[in-house]
């Protein structure tokens, strides 16, 4: 998944961000509003963590924001993307308040690294209408545990190749655009090539043969990955 954490506390931004980096996520990390509000308006995210308190900008010494200020604009525009929000405040006025500016979820600090993963996973299974387990021919993907099976074997993908999968599994027979896979597989400065994203594309359906599931390019739309005719 592509993730936005806005967090200014520089220890526990970097704690998160590893953690979720190491589950297989893409994270883009932001310290104050101004950074976040450019993150999110130019990048298309699966989920958003969210602090309540932040800076306005990252300048030294700067005035402190609210992170819901920002929630409620990006709804206001239609931007439905999940939120998480994190934060010290625990007290239920505030939990309301959070989810009525439009929060899909609260969880208050200190907290497990791995809750915040499977509560990142079920916004993301929610929001794109796909369960924990899919099966499509032989190939069963299990997100929760970040498996792939070819029939009893498992299969074994490089890092690139499995975020590819999943988002095209995300949920199976989606069309997903060739813009929106490259976004969701780069770096928020190094943007996938449409040369690399069809090699990619290419070794996958060479691993898939036989499987039963087959990826199908639409041509000018992207791509689609649904059982294969036998």
């Amino acid at each position: 998944m592509r993730i936005l954490l806005m967090e200014d506390d520089t220890v526990l931004r970097d704690v998160v961000m590893r953690s979720l980096s190491d589950a297989g996520h893409r994270v883009d990390a932001a310290d104050n509003l101004a950074d976040g509000r450019q993150f999110w308006s130019v990048q298309t995210y699966d989920a958003v963590l969210l602090d309540l308190n932040l800076p306005l900008s990252g300048q030294t010494a700067c005035e402190q924001g609210s992170g819901l200020d920002l929630l409620r604009e990006r709804r206001r525009r239609g931007d439905r993307t999940p939120v998480l929000v994190l934060t010290a405040r625990n007290r239920t006025e505030e939990r309301i308040a959070g989810l009525d500016a439009g929060a899909d979820d609260y969880l208050g600090k200190p907290f497990d690294l791995a809750e915040v993963d499977a509560r990142l996973r079920a916004l993301a299974r929610r929001s794109h209408g796909a369960d924990d387990v899919v099966q499509v021919g032989q190939l069963t993907l299990t997100r929760s545990l970040r498996r792939l099976h070819l029939g009893s074997e498992d299969m074994a993908l490089p890092a690139r190749e499995y975020e590819l999968l999943c988002e095209l599994l995300t949920p199976p027979g989606r069309v997903i655009s060739k813009r929106e896979l490259a976004e969701k597989l780069s770096d928020f400065d190094d943007l996938l090539g449409d040369n690399a994203l069809e090699a990619f594309i290419s070794r996958l359906r060479k691993k898939l043969q036989g499987s039963g599931a087959g990826i199908r390019t639409l041509r000018g739309i992207g791509y689609v990955l649904e059982e294969a005719e036998s």
